[in-house]
């Protein structure tokens, strides 16, 4: 457990938790070296199956620690959560700013408190956003509801953060932690490791693919999850008329993608 970062790992899922408390979890370079390697730790644990950012009450993150001078805190971390082999689902329990907001920006859901302040105000103290958001927010809101965001710095609550496509959810500010909390368990125990960590980078790298290049990853992608182990689990399960217990390991199971033929296969790993 280190000062800036709280790392809790219990059934299957590993809670990561921003700490900063007097400093609304202003982020700094120490607390983006410590969840870097959260993040690589859980992208090769198996037992690790789901993954939650959060920070410590009041707020989420309300940005980079203005103690550091302009450009040098950044919320580009290695592996972004979207790299991570396993769902990252952000627990915005309080205000997200600049890069705080950036950061949710990055994993693969997001419930939000309500009531918090949300915003890219980097604009307004004369650079611009980082952490991957010119990438993330076109993806999830489009162009227009993006530059809308990105190009004025202004402010929004989380019911515009929901309307825009932002939020999963939102929620009452005590409620947000409970809710990821309850989706993490729900993809522990209901759904098998290896499909899951093939769809979230599909879901990620298919947009800038054509229809037929995610059809070809898609079949291909079900032959290769048909022979793992739990391909199998799954077929004995529905035979037994049981729930199917998934035992099957991403880091071992991953698959290697090569050139075949005349058609190169964009890499999975």
């Amino acid at each position: 457990m280190s000062s800036e970062l709280h790392v809790d790992v219990s059934a299957g899922i590993a809670v990561l938790t921003l700490n900063r408390p007097a400093q609304q979890n202003a982020f700094t370079p120490t607390m983006a070296a410590e969840l870097s390697a959260a993040l690589q730790r859980c992208d090769v644990e198996d037992a690790i199956r789901a993954v939650i950012i959060t920070g410590t009450p009041p707020a989420f993150c309300a940005g980079a620690d203005l103690s550091n001078r302009v450009g040098e805190v950044s919320a580009t971390l290695d592996p972004p959560p979207w790299r991570v082999r396993k769902p990252v689902i952000a627990a915005v329990n309080g205000h997200a700013v600049g890069i705080g907001l950036a950061l949710a920006l990055q994993c693969d859901l997001r419930y939000m408190a309500h009531d918090a302040v949300y915003g890219l105000n980097q604009v307004r103290r004369g650079v611009m956003a980082d952490g991957y958001a010119h990438w993330t927010l076109p993806r999830l809101i489009g162009m227009a509801n993006a530059a809308d965001i990105m190009l004025t710095g202004r402010t929004f609550d989380g019911d515009e953060a929901k309307a825009m496509g932002i939020a999963n959810s939102c929620l009452p500010a005590g409620e947000v932690l409970p809710t990821a909390l309850a989706v993490a368990h729900d993809i522990v125990n209901g759904s098998a490791p290896l499909p899951v960590a093939l769809s979230k980078r599909l879901l990620w790298e298919g947009i800038g693919m054509s229809s037929t290049m995610v059809g070809h990853l898609e079949h291909d992608l079900n032959q290769h999850v048909a022979k793992s182990i739990d391909g199998g689990e799954a077929m004995a399960a529905f035979k037994d008329r049981r729930q199917p217990n998934w035992t099957g390991s991403v880091s071992s199971e991953w698959p290697a993608w090569e050139v075949e033929g005349e058609r190169e296969r964009p890499s999975l790993d």
